[in-house]
C-alpha cells in the first residue's frame, strides 16, 4: 500500500530543491538515498548523474523502465509567482512550485510506487515476473533522450514509460524535435562600400520568405510538422562597419514519424533553388552534467507511434482501470525522452503521468494532489501487469 504522507512530503523536498539542467545533484542524492531506504534491490547513479533504481523479477516476464527527469526549466517572471517557486506549498489540494508537473512529482510517485513493491517483496516473498527500473534523468529540458540513451544502454527494457504528464491518460505517441541550423554565406566588405561584398542577411532573405510560405507535412494523430524560425544571428557580431559574411538562423521543426534527418534538411534544401551559398545541418550539443562527464549529440529527436493493437497497450490500460482510472489512448504534443526509447531505440513506448501539460513552464505551475497519488497507483499497477507480459 502506498503512503501518501511519505509520497507528498518526497514530493515537496524534492521541488525544495533547485536542479536547473546540469545541477541535478542534489535532487539525484534524495532520490538515491529515498531508493535505498526503501529496499530496491540496486540503486546508483551513472557517469551521467542519471539515478537508476531496480527491482529485480523472476525473470518469466518483460522488464519495464519507468522514466522521468530531474531537470527543470529556470524560474520565469519571480515578481509574478503568488507562490514560493521552491516551496512546495499545498493549498487547495494542490502542491505549488517549480517541477511540481514537469516533472519532480511524476518522478516522486515512480520512486515510491517502485519502493512500495519491494516493500511488498519483502513481506510476501512474491516478485514480479519481470525486472522493474525506475530512472530519473538528467538534461531532459535541453536535450530529450540524450541520458535516457545512457540509462538504456545500461538496462536494456522491453518496455519503456515516459512519465511525462498525460493528465493520466495513455500516450501511444508523440511529435519530434530537431532543431535545424541555416547559413547563409557572403563576402565582408567596409559598410561604406557595401557594394565591395555580399551582405549575408540579405542572402537569407529569399530562404525566410521560402519558409514563411512553405506547407507543413501532417499526420493523421501526431498534426502537424511544424516549422518555427526562433533566432537569427549574423556574423561578426556586433557588426560595426562591417558587412557581415554570415548570417544563420535556427529553426524548431517538430518531426513526424519516420522523418530522417536526410528528409529533413532535403525539405528545406529544396526550398530555394539557388542555394549554392547556403548550409544546412542539424544542431549538436556538448553538455557538461554535475558528474563531470559531457553529454553529447545532435539534436534530433524523432517521432513516434506505437499501435494501439501491440500487447503492451491493453495490458496497460487493463493495469490502469483495476485501480478506477479510465484512461484513453491519446498522444503527446510535445517531445519527450521517448524520441530516444522507441525513436531511436525502437523499444515499445508509453506514456503515462499526472497533471496537464497546459501546466508546465509556468509561473504558479502546480500538481494536484489527487492526480500525484493516483499516479503512483498507477505505476504500481502498470508495473504489476506489465511484467506479466511473456519474455519475447
Amino acid at each position: 500500500m502506498i503512503v501518501y504522507d511519505e509520497l507528498i512530503q518526497l514530493t515537496q523536498q524534492a521541488v525544495q530543491i533547485q536542479s536547473y539542467s546540469g545541477e541535478e545533484h542534489a535532487v539525484a542524492e534524495l532520490l538515491y538515498n529515498k531508493m535505498q531506504d526503501m529496499g530496491y534491490d540496486e540503486c546508483w547513479i551513472d557517469a551521467y548523474g542519471n539515478v537508476i533504481g531496480k527491482i529485480n523479477g523472476s525473470g518469466e516476464g518483460q522488464s519495464v523502465l519507468f522514466d522521468g527527469h530531474m531537470d527543470t526549466v529556470p524560474i520565469n517572471s519571480p515578481e509574478k509567482w503568488t507562490y514560493d517557486p521552491f516551496g512546495a506549498e499545498i493549498a487547495d489540494g494542490k502542491m505549488y512550485g517549480r517541477g511540481t508537473s514537469d516533472m519532480k512529482g511524476a518522478i516522486c510517485a515512480a520512486v515510491i510506487a517502485g519502493g512500495t513493491i519491494a516493500r511488498q517483496i519483502k513481506q510476501n516473498g512474491i516478485r514480479p515476473k519481470g525486472d522493474i527500473y525506475v530512472s530519473c534523468s538528467v538534461y531532459e529540458e535541453i536535450f530529450e533522450g540524450g541520458a535516457l540513451g545512457k540509462v538504456i544502454d545500461q538496462v536494456h527494457p522491453d518496455i519503456v514509460i515516459i512519465m511525462e504528464p498525460s493528465a493520466l491518460q495513455l500516450s501511444i505517441g508523440q511529435l519530434g524535435r530537431a532543431e535545424i541550423i541555416i547559413s547563409s554565406h557572403g563576402k565582408s566588405a567596409h559598410s561604406s562600400q557595401p557594394e565591395s561584398g555580399v551582405n549575408a542577411i540579405y542572402e537569407l532573405l529569399p530562404m525566410l520568405e521560402a519558409l514563411q510560405s512553405s506547407t507543413a507535412p501532417f499526420h493523421e494523430k501526431l498534426g502537424k510538422g511544424i516549422t518555427v524560425v526562433t533566432d537569427i544571428k549574423s556574423s561578426p557580431y556586433p557588426g560595426v562597419s562591417i558587412v557581415p559574411d554570415l548570417c544563420t538562423i535556427t529553426i524548431d521543426r517538430r518531426l513526424l514519424v519516420g522523418e530522417t534527418e536526410e528528409d529533413v534538411l532535403a525539405s528545406y534544401q529544396q526550398l530555394i533553388s539557388l542555394n549554392e551559398n547556403y548550409s544546412f545541418e542539424v544542431a549538436e550539443v556538448n553538455l557538461p552534467c554535475f558528474t563531470g562527464e559531457i553529454l553529447s549529440g545532435k539534436r534530433f529527436f524523432p517521432g513516434w507511434l506505437l499501435d494501439s493493437s501491440h500487447p503492451a497497450v491493453p495490458q496497460a490500460l487493463r493495469a490502469l482501470e483495476s485501480v478506477g482510472q479510465s484512461p484513453s489512448l491519446t498522444t503527446y504534443k510535445f517531445c519527450t525522452n521517448g524520441s530516444y526509447s522507441a525513436g531511436v531505440a525502437k523499444i515499445p513506448t508509453l506514456g503515462y503521468g499526472p497533471s496537464n501539460a497546459s501546466l508546465v513552464h509556468i509561473v504558479d505551475e502546480y500538481i494536484e494532489i489527487e492526480q500525484l497519488t493516483e499516479a503512483a497507483e498507477g505505476f504500481v499497477s502498470l508495473a504489476n501487469y506489465l511484467t506479466n507480459l511473456p519474455k519475447a
